[in-house]
């Protein structure tokens, strides 16, 4: 037989509890009380307004919420918050000193390196990570290792370009014999 708990009449529902947190998030010390089951990327956008972080599949597959914790690259939807306690948080919007743009933001431009951009935070975080992880040696491992930052643009080319250029990699080669115009469909 099965208990059932009926509240009283009149009587508030009981609140969520919620746990207090301590992140260091973009450098600064950050203070919280959220419910457990709050992920880092609804805390991150919901709660700090820091919407740099997308939310695209919320499953882990397209990586447009990759963010860097403890300079470790992370899909930000598939933790909470409260597991992330103590450590420290860096968003797209923690990467520029003041007006002066992070070498991978910059290249991005100077590539020419998305098109609607909503997955540029996530790619420019994950070669953030990618750099700090130190085992990409040529574009082909830089190509695998942001595998998991999908562009449905299609910018891939131009990404990788960006990177490489920041690591100092040797650059994509071209195998064909076809031009390619930057922002426009090949014939």
């Amino acid at each position: 037989m099965d208990a059932q708990v009926t509240p009283r009449p009149g009587a508030a529902p009981a609140a969520a509890p919620r746990y207090p947190i301590t992140l260091r998030i973009n450098g600064q010390e950050t203070r919280l009380e959220i419910e457990a089951w709050v992920s880092l990327l609804d805390l991150l956008r919901e709660h700090l307004h820091l919407t740099g972080s997308k939310k695209g599949c919320d499953q882990g597959q397209c990586g447009a919420c990759t963010v860097l914790v403890d300079g470790k690259r992370i899909n930000s939807c598939l933790t909470l918050a409260v597991m992330q306690n103590g450590r420290d948080i860096t968003t797209i919007e923690g990467l520029a000193e003041g007006d002066t743009l992070h070498p991978l933001q910059q290249a991005f431009i100077d590539h020419d390196a998305f098109q609607c951009g909503y997955c540029t935070p996530g790619q420019i975080c994950s070669a953030v990570g990618l750099m700090n992880e130190g085992e990409a040696r040529n574009a082909d491992q830089v190509r695998e290792l942001m595998s998991g930052n999908v562009c449905r643009c299609g910018a891939y080319p131009q990404i990788v370009g960006a990177v490489t250029q920041v690591m100092n990699i040797p650059a994509v080669v071209e195998t064909t014999d076809r031009s390619v115009v930057v922002g426009t469909v090949p014939v």
